[in-house]
């Protein structure tokens, strides 16, 4: 099996979205459990094509260089601040310019899943603003 860098490869991807193509990834990290599960779950992402909103899952670029893909949680005087579905703490503000993909749909379990799935929705909307709750919830989802 080759090892690729990370970072080289979502710089390649990230390319390819910029010229309006669509790619998928599968997903690395834990960050956007239980939604999405490290290894198993793929996403598919391309160019923004609308004004982007609260509950939207983005692919975006820290000041760092690190790629990160989370959701918006909200949208303040033109700044996005965001988070995965497995964390509490906000990360922002973000600026637009270093967004550069929207998540289009997402392989979760093998199944292809997009907006208007019930999972897609209770993630973008309950979840999202559950966040106190969900060390909790996460704790007794291992559990079981």
């Amino acid at each position: 099996m080759r090892s690729v860098d990370t970072k080289e490869y979502i710089s390649m991807l990230r390319s390819l979205v910029e010229e309006g193509k669509q790619v998928s990834l599968i997903i690395s990290g834990c960050s956007m459990s239980p939604f999405l599960i490290h290894a198993r779950d793929a996403i598919c992402f391309a160019k923004p094509d609308r004004e982007l909103q609260k509950g939207d899952m983005v692919f975006f670029q820290r000041s760092d260089g690190n790629f990160v893909m989370h959701r918006i949680y909200k949208i303040k005087n033109g700044a996005y601040y965001i988070i995965g579905d497995a964390q509490t703490t906000m990360e922002g503000p973000i600026r637009r310019e270093q967004i550069f993909a929207l998540i289009k749909q997402v392989r979760r379990k093998g199944k292809w899943i997009a907006p208007g799935d019930f999972w897609w929705e209770f993630f973008a909307h309950i979840w999202l603003n559950i966040i106190p709750l969900r060390r909790i919830i996460i704790k007794v989802y291992h559990f079981f």
